[in-house]
């Protein structure tokens, strides 16, 4: 065996990791809307969810890398935009909980799926990157995908639409951040640190005034396990780009309709309509297209 068939193996398996990764990240964060749908749907507090949801992973973060890597996991080079960071990722959190509560896991999902549309927007502005008439266009395609699930036009439509779509302005605005700070110096634990913190640090106050105590153990459980499943999500998310480019593993987002769907027939008894299987379809298209659109520009450029 060759020297140049050594490393393709090696490369490949390195690629094989980081998709097995990614499909695990996603597991994590299509189960931690799961968990929020079902005991929001048991009279608890979205925002006592957040609230859980943040601290678990505050706690798990701080003693997994503080051991390690001392109190330097608390200094960032970017402490404003690091600080913006984790109020978008809040505000996404925040809107998202409150319209799973009234809508289906794939319908708030189908809706996330325009956030790599409205990030290559947001980059032009945020990140100077120039976004051509082809990706544009992309872009207006995957919104029409938005409006044929919300079905704004017809007594389908449901006001908590908009806050999934809030929800999701307030992710790109996160993924883009984080995109800009990535050639800051900070480390995963410093951004992680940031991005469960700051938001554990805002919702706190409320949290006390709402906090109602779980009528069951399950309920505990699930308030314990959604932090958790953030911390490990994320941090799957973030080994997974250690071993594969973000282009090559960007298109593994849309597996989270796989996994909501599942998800919802069996927790809640709940299928995916016609409407919702178009507009997806119509998204995950128009996604792709920018996907491929940016790994020709990228291997244009080397």
């Amino acid at each position: 065996m060759n020297h140049n068939s050594v490393t393709e193996t090696g490369e490949n398996s390195r690629i094989i990791l980081a998709v097995i990764l990614m499909l695990g990240a996603f597991l994590m964060f299509a189960s931690m809307d799961t968990m929020a749908k079902y005991m929001a749907a048991n009279d608890l507090s979205t925002l006592q969810i957040v609230f859980t949801r943040f601290l678990a992973h505050f706690v798990v973060i701080v003693l997994f890398y503080l051991p390690r890597e001392g109190v330097g996991i608390f200094k960032s080079n970017s402490p404003k935009m690091q600080v913006l960071r984790g109020l978008g990722l809040l505000g996404s959190t925040v809107f998202n909980f409150v319209a799973l509560a009234y809508l289906p896991l794939t319908v708030t999902i189908a809706i996330f799926f325009t956030s790599p549309l409205v990030v290559c927007l947001l980059s032009i502005k945020i990140l100077n990157e120039t976004v051509g008439a082809r990706r544009l266009t992309a872009v207006f395609v995957g919104f029409l995908g938005v409006l044929v699930i919300t079905q704004v036009w017809s007594a389908e439509f449901h006001w908590a639409m908009l806050l999934s779509l809030a929800a999701m302005l307030c992710a790109s605005f996160y993924f883009v951040l984080t995109r800009k700070i990535a050639g800051n110096g900070d480390s995963n634990a410093v951004s992680q640190i940031y991005a469960s913190g700051l938001p554990l640090l805002f919702i706190s106050p409320v949290a006390y005034y709402v906090w109602t105590t779980p009528s069951s153990p399950l309920l505990w459980v699930l308030l314990f396990l959604i932090g958790i499943f953030g911390a490990v999500g994320h941090t799957l998310l973030t080994i997974a780009h250690r071993f594969s480019q973000a282009s090559t593993l960007a298109p593994l987002v849309y597996v989270q309709i796989i996994y909501a769907t599942v998800l919802s027939w069996v927790v809640f008894g709940a299928i995916p309509n016609s409407w919702t299987i178009a507009g997806t379809t119509i998204i995950v298209g128009s996604g792709f297209y920018i996907w491929q659109r940016e790994r020709k520009l990228l291997a244009a450029d080397k």
